[in-house]
């Protein structure tokens, strides 16, 4: 990266049923070594179980993602959590300050494509209601971590999840922005979460594809590890954002 050029600040999207908390340690270790971040709260995961409908979706999320991009000085990278990949998606569109877009075993998604459709579920009747962390059909809360259910860092990181929406879990992308943005893919090496089945295929949609020790949130169990290949994404990109088209 060209040293006239400033910085691009990281702007930090939790997946679901996660907070900003998780992107903590990763912070901490960014910002040692000069490095601007900030983070989302992603309205689909809700905070207070008794919520009435409509509850938020991914498109709520998208705006919530827009509006951090709109707010932030200066060129940005955006790095996608899991979940997080599907709303980033529908928000970089078009955004004119976003120069590179990473996804941490995320959903890359296209047009039309669901996070829960990518893995064969059908679109239910209802999009209202809330999904527990918790779901032995879907996903165990430990393999966001270390796969270590007694580890208690990792019941401690459990005990922060909240209800994702159901809507959130179905709506579809409508604008699909990693086709218009500079691109990569991140895949942890022992991801055993429900998205490690499909990331090999997603990972064939990016210019880029990186590899990195860890489990489903590398950046949480290997913030170092995890911060040298965005150190190395950020000093490779063009600080020039792309333009549509």
């Amino acid at each position: 990266m060209n040293a006239s050029v400033s910085r691009p600040t990281f702007l930090l999207v939790p997946g679901g049923h996660h907070g900003p908390w998780v992107w903590e340690r990763l912070q901490q270790v960014l910002a040692s070594d000069g490095w601007a971040t900030r983070t989302v709260s992603l309205v689909s995961a809700v905070e207070n179980p008794s919520a009435v409908e409509p509850l938020p979706g991914m498109h709520d999320d998208a705006k919530v993602i827009k509006q951090a991009l709109e707010a932030t000085p200066g060129p940005v990278i955006v790095v996608a959590h899991s979940y997080g990949g599907v709303p980033v998606t529908e928000a970089i569109y078009g955004a004119s300050n976003v120069v590179h877009v990473v996804y941490v075993a995320a959903y890359m998604l296209d047009v039309g494509e669901g996070m829960f459709q990518m893995h064969g579920v059908p679109v239910p009747n209802s999009l209202m209601g809330l999904r527990p962390p918790e779901n032995p059909d879907l996903n165990l809360p430990a393999g966001f971590y270390d796969g270590d259910a007694s580890n208690p860092e990792t019941i401690a990181a459990m005990a922060r999840l909240v209800p994702q929406t159901v809507r959130a879990d179905f709506e579809t992308v409508t604008q699909a922005g990693w086709k218009t943005v500079p691109n990569s893919y991140v895949i942890p090496n022992n991801d055993v979460s429900t998205v490690a089945a499909v990331e090999e295929d997603m990972a064939k949609r990016a210019d880029a594809v990186y590899r990195v020790p860890g489990h489903h949130a590398p950046f949480y169990s290997h913030p170092r590890e995890f911060a040298e290949v965005l150190t190395k994404i950020a000093n490779t990109a063009d600080a020039t954002p792309a333009q549509d088209g």
